[in-house]
């Protein structure tokens, strides 16, 4: 044979890791469990704010929306009213003319279906946020800021102003 010899190595000791004991798991379960419901918590939370955020802004939209199409019909309505005004009693006798009365009367329920409402002027005080003054004249009747006269109907819809109340304030 050969005169070589064969070393053999010993076999070393390795040390199995010793399982974790039943309170080990118990306490890794639980701290597992706390870090979910943490987790889940934050997570739930993100979402109530990012459906808040998302409900203002759908409300902020369509208060702008609605502001809009308000806007371009409020001439028009000024038209109605000044017609009204000024109608002369012969006109006003025809069945036609109630007719143009009914769709007045129809656009501005438009207006209120869209909870746009007008500003109230007249014996008012004179607020600039939701008026805006175009004359100034002595007044036995009111005292000085007051609202004497609309030229001009201002609306608005909650606390945005569509368009300020063109007014005549006493002086």
């Amino acid at each position: 044979m050969s005169d070589e010899i064969e070393l053999q190595e010993e076999p070393t000791e390795q040390t199995e890791p010793t399982p974790p004991t039943l309170e080990e798991q118990l306490n890794q379960a639980k701290a597992d469990a706390a870090a979910n419901l943490e987790g889940w918590q934050r997570t739930l939370a993100e979402f109530a704010n990012a459906r808040k955020r998302m409900d203002k802004q759908r409300t902020e939209v369509y208060a702008t929306a609605t502001a809009d199409a308000a806007s371009k019909l409020l001439p028009v309505i000024d038209d109605f009213d000044r017609a009204f005004t000024n109608v002369p009693p012969t006109i006003s006798e025809h069945s036609w003319f109630e007719g143009l009365r009914l769709v007045h009367k129809k656009l501005n329920g438009i207006l209120e279906g869209a909870n746009i409402e007008r500003i109230n002027t007249v014996g008012q005080p004179f607020d600039p946020n939701v008026h805006e003054a175009i004359l100034q004249e002595p007044s036995d009747e009111h005292e000085s800021g007051i609202i004497v006269r609309e030229l001009q109907s201002g609306y608005k819809v909650g606390d945005r102003v569509i368009r300020p109340a063109l007014v005549c304030v006493a002086a």
